[in-house]
């Protein structure tokens, strides 16, 4: 594994780092290459509007209603 230094950074964001790793329970070694993990190398999520354009046409709305089956409500009464 390799090391990271970074330099000059501002003291709020230093406090922010340790509180969040404080919040975390590890260090704030530990949080910033949880930051950075999360940061860089996650995949971008798709918004959920393209999610349902990619949702295949099955069918008409009435093709998938719901029936009323009597039956299944006598076998559990």
């Amino acid at each position: 594994m390799a090391n990271l230094i970074v330099r000059n950074i501002d003291e709020a964001v230093v406090v922010a780092l340790k509180k969040r790793a404080g919040q975390h329970g590890i260090s704030a070694e530990a949080e910033h290459r949880k930051i950075l993990e999360q940061a860089l190398l996650r995949l971008p999520r798709k918004p959920f509007a393209e999610v349902l354009r990619q949702i295949p046409n099955v069918g008409n709305d009435s093709d998938f209603e719901r029936i009323q089956d009597d039956r299944a409500s006598q076998i559990f009464d």
